[in-house]
Order: structure tokens, then sequence, then C-alpha cells
């Protein structure tokens, strides 16, 4: 924190920006395991791609709403007793999702361990869209002179629980964990650490209201922002932001995993990844103070789209690190600089305008993000292993045929069926198996790879945005930060 107390308007600014680091820090754990554990899922209850796609994207959905609403009532409630609420719901999310195996037993009832993981990720992403409803608007408003720096700082939190979580799985995965063995239940109940923690921060502390809610402006002149059509425009953006940055960081272990041969190697990629943008997060204020929140989101934007390009077609370790390298300086500062974008333009929003910019990016992630990538790898292995080896194809198709959206209905491949072939000990494969594991491994490795080469639009029409946007406030004199008393600008 370069400009150190000066920039805090709160006694305990300091000691409430870190609880909500410590609160996102645990939203992050729980993401990094989970996307280390959802072959486990798929392995243990038979879930296609696009199933254990839709649970994460459960995950993903009640963070989204719960950021809108929590937003909306803030200032009314208390962002103390939100806080408490956000405690409560991440326990219970966790104990519906370690009662998944028990509930599958031996009766194998995939669609009691889908429900239940399903409704346990659910309350787990209430909680932390509680916590995220609070934590925004808070920092915004405990350091108003430097929104972007600290929003970033805030944000580190999430890289820094996505390495957490993905070296528990790391160390302790079932299958190949290096430091021993530890079940995916053991892994999942991580998360609450940091949240205990972050529990125990909030204690005893006084949480101020947002500058708007402080000078009296009425909900009535918070939502009437959303009038305004660059914070229609900016919501748009980042529903695309959601898409491309939590959406990709789903499966993007997985995918590299595949791509080096090695889910090991796959995961601590994604390590490396999280843990250059935990670094990067904190350098936020001097770049922005160079080139603008907006040159800064441009930058990020091209440099994603180059990322995930060089990604879909890399080969081999050193080419994988160059490339998610690449894509990793993109995503980081996307997400807090639109927060602080939003914060900066619309004050007189308060926690409603930062609640709907971080729901948005929610939502989008859930419903579109983490089902539709796993469609595009689901449709494209499916289309490459039955133009290889239709009776391959007819062997380890899923029992159920699935859609996205408009796009067409596909027959993705059992994920039961795969891991059994693709991760079984090879003395214990049939002369079947293992015939049939090479074009197996080869459509899970083409279906990951298209999916990052299609997903790389996204950032490519997020910079066009951003330039439009860069170009209108250029016309008009240059970017700057609205004081409150002046009202919003758009």
């Amino acid at each position: 924190m370069s400009n150190g107390n000066n920039d805090a308007v709160a006694p305990n600014a300091h000691r409430l920006l870190w609880a909500g680091f410590m609160a996102i820090l645990a939203a992050g754990v729980g993401f990094g395991v989970r996307g280390g554990i959802l072959d486990d899922w798929s392995g243990q209850f038979g879930f296609t791609q696009q199933q254990s796609g839709e649970i994460t994207g459960f995950g993903l959905v009640g963070f989204g709403l719960i950021i809108l609403f929590g937003a909306l009532l803030a200032d009314v409630v208390g962002y103390g007793k939100l806080m408490i609420a956000a405690f409560l719901c991440h326990f219970v999310g966790a104990a519906l999702c370690l009662g998944a195996s028990p509930a599958y037993g031996e009766a194998h009832n995939q669609a009691a361990a889908y429900n239940l993981l399903k409704w346990g990720q659910i309350l787990f992403s209430i909680g932390n869209g509680l916590a995220e409803a609070v934590v925004n608007p808070l920092v915004a408003t405990c350091f108003p002179r430097n929104r972007t720096h600290y929003l970033n700082i805030l944000h580190a939190g999430w890289p820094a629980g996505l390495v957490l979580g993905s070296l528990a799985n790391y160390f302790f995965d079932a299958k190949s964990g290096v430091a021993g063995h530890a079940s995916w239940e053991v892994q999942w109940a991580l998360f609450l650490v940091p949240v205990v923690l972050y529990g125990v921060m909030c204690l005893g502390q006084n949480f101020p209201k947002s500058e708007a809610s402080t000078k009296g402006v009425g909900i009535g002149s918070m939502l009437s922002e959303f009038a305004a059509p660059l914070l229609l425009f900016l919501l748009f953006i980042h529903a695309l932001v959601g898409y491309v940055e939590l959406g990709t960081d789903s499966w993007i272990g997985q995918i590299t995993g595949a791509i080096m041969a090695s889910p090991a190697n796959g995961i601590l990629l994604f390590v490396y990844t999280s843990a250059l943008m935990f670094a990067l997060r904190f350098v936020a204020g001097p770049i922005v103070h160079r080139i603008s929140p907006l040159g800064l989101l441009v930058v990020s934007s091209i440099l994603g789209c180059i990322g995930l390009n060089l990604l879909s077609t890399a080969n081999g370790i050193a080419a994988c690190v160059v490339a998610a390298t690449v894509y990793a300086c993109g995503k980081t500062f996307l997400w807090p600089t639109m927060l602080g974008v939003v914060s900066d333009r619309f004050p007189k929003g308060g926690a409603i305008t930062i609640g709907a910019i971080g729901g948005v990016g929610m939502l989008s992630a859930g419903l579109l993000g983490g089902p539709g990538i796993g469609y595009k790898q689901d449709r494209f292995a499916a289309e490459h292993l039955e133009s290889k080896s239709p009776t391959t194809y007819a062997a380890y198709k899923a029992d159920k045929p699935s859609k996205f959206l408009f796009f067409k209905e596909i027959t993705g491949l059992d994920g039961s069926k795969k891991a059994t072939v693709l991760e079984g000990e090879a003395a214990k494969l049939t002369p079947e198996q293992t015939k049939d594991k090479p074009i197996l491994a080869e459509a899970n490795l083409v279906g990951g790879r298209m999916a990052l080469k299609w997903t790389s639009a996204v950032p490519a029409l997020m910079a066009v945005c951003y330039i439009l946007i860069l170009l209108y406030f250029k016309a008009k004199g240059g970017y700057k930060a609205v004081n409150i008393d002046e009202g919003s600008k758009a």
C-alpha cells in the first residue's frame, strides 16, 4: 500500500481492508479446490463435463444474485450483519457438499449427489456474495482518494486463495498427491480456515456506510444512476469479464494439465499464474497513474486474447508457461479496475452500482462461462472422437444429450467411463481400454484447445469496447474521478 494511512478515512480502515481480503481469499480457496476436484466428482459420480460445469456455475450464480441483492440491503441492514450471514452460509454449504458421497452410496444415486453438490455450491456462493456485497463498497468508502489501487489490493485475496486451494489439491489429491492422499472432502473443507479468520477479524468492528448513504443519497437516486448509458455499457462489458476470467479459471487447470499430459503440472501452472496475479494487484496504483484505468483495461484485454490463443496451440511445458504468463497478465487487473471505474464515475450509486457490476460478472460466469466452456469441450471432444472412431465414441458417450443456449444439441462423453481409462492404472485396463486410451486422450485435448480458442474472442470484444470508451473520454477532455457533490457523470 504505497500511499500509507493518508488514503484512509476511518481509523480501522486497514483492519477492515484485510478482513475483506481474507473473506475474498476464502472464496478463492474454495474456487481453487473446486477446480482441482472436478475430475474427482466426474469420476466418482459419472458427471459429464457440462454437468460439472453446471455445478461450478451454481457456485457462481448465487454469488452474483446475492451481490446484487446484498448491495441493495447493505446500508439498510448493516455491513456487520451481512458478514455474519456470509459466515453461516459458508458452513452450511460445506456440510451439504460433504454429504454427496454418502448420498451417492452403493445405489449410485447420481441425482442425489448432484443435488447436494448443487445446493452446497449455491450456499457457498451466497456466502461469497454477501461478503463481496460488503467489502467492495466498504473499501471504496474507506479509501476514496485511491479506490482502484485499494480495490486491486482487496481483490489480491482472490488469487491468493486460488494459490492455497490449488496447492492443497496438488499436495493431497486422492489420486496423485505428492505429499500423501486426502479425499476431495478433506480438501473442500479447507476453505473454512480463512472463513474463521475473517469472522474473528470482523468481531467488534464498526462498519461505515457508503459515502452516498452518509451524504443522504436515497435508494431512488442510487437506482437512477442506471439510466446512464455508460453504466449500462460497463455492465455489459463486465459480463464479458466474468465469462473470460472466472469461467475460464473453472477449467484452465484441467485443460492445461491435458496439454502438458500431466494433471499435476496443470495445477502447478494455475498456482503460478494465480501467484503472479496476487503480486501484480499490489502495483495497480502506479500503473493506473501512468496510463489511466481505461488504458490498463485496454492493454489487459489484448493480453488476455493473445494469452488464450497461445494456450490453445501450446505444446510442452515451456510454451504453456509463456502463454499462461501472458494470459495471467491480461486478466489480473480486469475485475477490480472495473469496480474502480464504476466507483469513480458513479459515486452516487454507493454500494448498489458496485454490487451490480460484481453481480453481473458473477452471473455471467455462472450461467454462461462455466457451462459454456464445458459445452465447448464436450462438443469438440465428441465430434473429434466420433469422426476418428465412431465405435469408441459409441462406447464412451453419455447417456443423455445436452444443449447450451441456442447452440446445437450434442452428446458428450461420460466422465466416469472416460476417467476409468485416462486415470486408471495401465495394468488394470482391459486390452480394449488400452487401445481406446490414446484416442480418448487426443479427443479430450482437442476439446480443451478448441474451448480456449473460441473463448479468446471474448477479450477481443472487450478490447474494442474499452477503446470506444477511451475515445469517448478523450473527446470529453480525459478520464477523471467524479466527486459525489458534483453528481455522477456518464
